[in-house]
């Protein structure tokens, strides 16, 4: 991702494709992925639905810039299932994405060129299937003001459109929002020229 692209790729929902060589049968997963925590949990979903595969076999990318990322060969030859999924990944340019591809051996030996393309056939007939959306990179903060500076703060999180996740309104109040990555630095500036206003930086998603 450049410096100023604030947009990335990525799936809402599950979704599934197929591949067939030689009596083999490739099924793979696409699934939207936010944190590797997640990663337990959905590899024994599909293992629950396939007890009898020979492999699951996987590669995700994570964040908005699309920097992390991982892959697994699950007992198939090195560099034949994960990286070839993760290809596919790359060349879609879609990143917050795990797919994870089941096997059945078919009693032919289908050789390295052979696996590589079958778990790359597999994941591109997921990938077709889904519906692929583009999202903004947005920083999330927190402002703490003065109730008096209520109007000001207020102004600003309406002129702007900004989304606002949480509110806490007393004596001092709080408010939690999220602003596209690329009106940051206009945003932050109005909020300092709020007396005592404090603004945090939280995360970026």
């Amino acid at each position: 991702m450049s410096l100023f692209e604030d947009t990335y790729r990525t799936i809402s929902a599950k979704y599934e494709g197929i591949f067939r060589d030689k009596g083999s049968k490739f099924i793979a997963y696409a699934f939207p992925f936010k944190s590797e925590d997640q990663l337990k949990e959905l590899l024994l979903e599909v293992k629950a639905i396939h007890p009898k595969a020979r492999h699951h076999c996987w590669a995700y990318r994570l964040t908005p810039d699309r920097a992390v990322f991982r892959v697994n060969d699950d007992g198939e030859p090195s560099g034949t299932a994960g990286r070839p999924i993760l290809n596919v990944l790359l060349s879609m340019d879609v990143t917050n994405i795990i797919v994870i591809v089941v096997r059945y051996f078919g009693g032919t030996l289908l050789g390295v060129p052979g696996l590589i393309n079958a778990y790359k056939s597999a994941t591109q007939d997921a990938l077709i299937r889904a519906e692929i959306s583009e999202r903004t990179v947005n920083d999330h903060y927190g402002v703490t003001f003065d109730y008096l500076h209520m109007n000001d703060v207020m102004r600003i999180i309406k002129e702007e459109g900004i989304d606002v996740d949480k509110q806490e309104f007393d004596n001092q109040c709080y408010l939690e929002f999220e602003v596209r990555k690329m009106q940051v630095n206009r945003i932050v500036d109005r909020f300092a020229k709020i007396e005592g206003c404090q603004l945090t930086y939280l995360y970026t998603l």
